[in-house]
């Protein structure tokens, strides 16, 4: 049986619904965590991917593509350690959310999925849907990157470009799926996305032989990783694992940061287009890891990201522009006392260059 969803706002349990009828994005009504201590990370048999973690996910293993266990390195020239989410199969850490979202449509009898997505997310759910033998309808915003839209088409999904603002790519998305119906895989709605992505954490703190590190600085939209990140560190500490919660620092572009900047700018970061999020669904949840943790956000300027996108160039990170954002931001919280030096940070490269 697929596991039970629950609205954390009024409470109503669904057996398959993308959200509550009071409107509220859906969680998983129970958190699985393991009755055993962390085993030695040299014990860990990592062959299984991401699913090496089953004991922490409310989705069984559908279908894989191998996703999981990014490598962590070290990067001397900013006095952090990258996780290079970049190398996942389609190019970005939505491998995470895709693989456990298309396995919870494969639970519940899904026959087709429709998501709506920058480039990324949409890769991964068309790339994922193909391999699990789903049709997939992906709506993308007209001037996405060519070569994030050909990926979806290579993938055998039907791509829907749409005209007008990214809130706007979502809304006919929805009316898609409320009209000609679907399953709806959104990374921003769909619990099964964040179930994924919390792997990411538990990967950090098991390379780290169960350390966390004292702080993670993120890019920031709907909170896809942000939130991801917050939970698995959280389950980690719950289950025992681990004994705390590492500090989360978003980084947002300028123009479209709600988090960082509610009052808004006229000074749009447009490089970071991966994070042109001016309505994050789970806004609330996003503040509420933020005060958990002690954590932050704050918005960074195109300048400043084009800066960063050519220093990691050179560097040989071959990322995409939003990771910059990342790395940018790290320095300005260096700069600003809320790091410093001696902290222990972990920066996820979050897309690869190659998609433009």
């Amino acid at each position: 049986m697929p596991a039970t969803l629950r609205c954390p706002a009024c409470g109503t349990t669904y057996t398959d619904r993308w959200r509550c009828t009071c409107g509220h994005p859906l969680d998983f009504a129970d958190r699985p965590l393991p009755d055993r201590p962390a085993p030695a990370f040299s014990d860990v048999d990592t062959r299984d991917g991401l699913w090496t973690f089953e004991e922490f996910l409310p989705v069984e293993k559908r279908t894989s593509l191998g996703e999981g266990w990014t490598p962590l390195v070290d990067a001397p020239d900013w006095n952090c350690a990258f996780k290079l989410e970049y190398v996942s199969p389609t190019g970005s850490f939505k491998d995470r959310g895709a693989v456990t979202t298309i396995s919870r449509a494969l639970e519940v009898g899904a026959e087709r999925v429709v998501e709506d997505s920058s480039g990324n997310a949409g890769t991964a759910i068309a790339t994922y849907a193909a391999r699990a033998g789903l049709a997939a309808e992906i709506f993308t915003p007209a001037d996405a990157k060519p070569a994030k839209l050909r990926a979806i088409e290579r993938a055998g999904a039907t791509l829907h470009p749409t005209e007008g603002s990214r809130e706007d790519v979502t809304d006919a998305a929805i009316d898609a799926v409320e009209e000609n119906g679907g399953w709806y895989a959104s990374h921003s709605w769909n619990p099964a996305f964040f179930a994924g992505t919390q792997t990411f954490a538990f990967e950090v703190a098991a390379q780290r032989d169960w350390e966390v590190p004292d702080a993670v600085v993120l890019p920031l939209g709907h909170g896809t990783l942000f939130l991801g990140a917050y939970r698995g560190f959280r389950a980690l500490r719950d289950a025992g694992w681990t004994g705390e919660i590492p500090r989360l620092l978003g980084a947002q572009a300028t123009g479209y940061a709600p988090i960082a900047d509610p009052d808004g700018t006229d000074d749009r970061n447009d490089l970071a287009d991966g994070i042109h999020i001016r309505e994050p669904v789970r806004a609330e949840e996003i503040r509420e890891a933020i005060g958990t943790t002690d954590g932050d956000a704050i918005a960074i300027d195109a300048e400043h990201t084009e800066r960063e996108h050519d220093r990691l160039g050179r560097a040989g990170f071959n990322v995409e522009p939003t990771c910059a954002v990342a790395t940018a931001a790290l320095a300005e919280y260096r700069e600003r006392g809320v790091l410093d030096e001696t902290d222990d940070i972990v920066v996820p490269l979050t897309g690869t260059g190659l998609k433009g």
